[in-house]
């Protein structure tokens, strides 16, 4: 087999750029290449059409060793992969026996008579190699040809996922030769600082070749990928250290976690190491950071409770002095301490944490508290506290007007980063 030192991968289906399906296979397939030291330069989703696939097929063709296509190996007529590829190699299919009695003993084993219309995943060309498909009706091929005077190979691959991973994983990848190398990255994930502000702060760091470093805007905060490529893993992360380090340096305590790392596991992780327990009270979040915690194992030790307090009457119930609440509107940091200092009470737990109201930005033309439904056109002003046994944890935030869903969740993570924050 030709060495392979650049890949594309192609993901066919007029469904993928309809929406009606995500596709996983391209980002699955490129993460896998990229471990054994193969650049991906391009993915691209091409609907079920055969003069269309042809053009991306060709396109692959000119710029990199390894083609690999996932999709379009069903049996009906708008299934073309194998069309395209035969045109591309410029040999015609024919029918394989073997693939066919296969096709036939196992349509027998689970679904009674094959339609005849499944003899197309039978056919082949001359220069293609079926890859078993133990799991589905659909082989794959592995194709080598010589393109213009280049080797090339082409590999494709059934849609379903379960289908594509085990076929790559254990057909294919096994078949094909990597120029060799490998690749180490670290994902270091932050909170409370915006992506542009992130890459500010890394400067020249974010410009490197190998190695590399990007910036990501997730919904836990921003996550900086740490790449290096080496001969082999270790050197790749001996490549990789220096400028590591340098990239924790700079983010210093925004960091919360690395690589697979979930916020809300670090955090019932925490308390749960600390023997301590925290209660929660929720505002302007709506119930957001209870639902976070709500499939973590282990959550319900860590956790006494969870309640939504929307009025001065809720917030009273759960222990703010009536007095204070006269006197201060429901979002003022006052306000949400004691919330927070309430519910740890209420709970008998080590931690309150405490949501508030969502508040109109100084300026927008009212004072008054955001109610469940909120004002989607003007930017928010949101009070977190966390009240421990020795400290007390306040930040106020300043949110710009994305919608009551992203509000919701963007302060249930800061809630869950300070609450991390507390633990340490």
């Amino acid at each position: 087999m030709p060495t392979i030192r650049t890949a594309e991968v192609l993901s066919v289906g007029t469904e993928l750029l309809l929406g009606e399906i995500d596709d996983t296979n391209s980002a699955e397939l490129a993460a896998s290449l990229a471990g054994h030291g193969v650049d991906v330069y391009w993915t691209e989703r091409v609907g079920d059409n055969l003069e269309r696939l042809g053009v991306a097929i060709e396109r692959a063709l000119e710029r990199c060793d390894l083609l690999v296509l996932s999709g379009g190996l069903g049996p009906t007529d708008d299934d073309v992969t194998r069309d395209a590829v035969a045109l591309a190699a410029g040999e015609s299919m024919t029918l394989d026996p073997d693939l066919e009695a296969w096709l036939r003993r196992r349509f027998a084993s689970f679904h009674g008579a094959m339609p005849e219309r499944n003899l197309r995943q039978a056919q082949r060309i001359p220069s293609a190699e079926a890859l078993p498909n133990p799991i589905g009706t659909a082989p794959g091929w592995l194709v080598s040809l010589d393109h213009h005077g280049a080797e090339r190979t082409i590999v494709t691959l059934p849609g379903p996922p379960r289908e594509m991973r085990r076929m790559w994983q254990s057909e294919a990848v096994p078949r094909l030769t990597f120029a060799g190398g490998a690749l180490y990255t670290r994902t270091i994930k932050s909170h409370g600082i915006g992506e542009s502000d992130v890459a500010e702060m890394l400067g020249a760091l974010t410009r490197g070749a190998n190695p590399s470093v990007a910036t990501y805007a997730k919904r836990d905060g921003v996550h900086v990928r740490v790449a290096a490529k080496g001969e082999t893993r270790d050197d790749a992360r001996r490549r990789a250290s220096e400028v590591e380090q340098a990239v924790m340096q700079r983010l210093g305590d925004a960091v919360w976690g690395f690589d697979e790392d979930a916020l809300p596991h670090l955090v019932v992780d925490a308390l749960a190491a600390e023997g301590a327990r925290a209660a929660i009270a929720e505002c302007a979040s709506g119930g957001a950071l209870a639902d976070l915690l709500s499939d973590v194992a282990g959550a319900e030790e860590a956790f006494a409770g969870a309640v939504i307090a929307w009025d001065a009457d809720s917030m009273a119930t759960l222990g703010v002095a009536r007095d204070l609440l006269a006197r201060l509107p429901s979002a003022a940091a006052e306000v949400v301490i004691a919330l927070a200092s309430g519910v740890r009470a209420l709970f008998d737990v080590d931690y309150g944490v405490a949501v508030g109201p969502a508040h109109p930005q100084q300026g927008s033309g009212t004072d008054d508290a955001l109610g469940p439904e909120g004002n989607e056109s003007a930017a928010t002003r949101v009070v977190i506290a966390i009240v421990g046994r020795n400290d007390t944890t306040v930040r106020t935030l300043t949110l710009p007007p994305l919608g009551r869903a992203w509000l919701r969740e963007r302060l249930a993570f800061t809630s869950l980063f300070l609450l991390r924050s507390a633990l340490r």
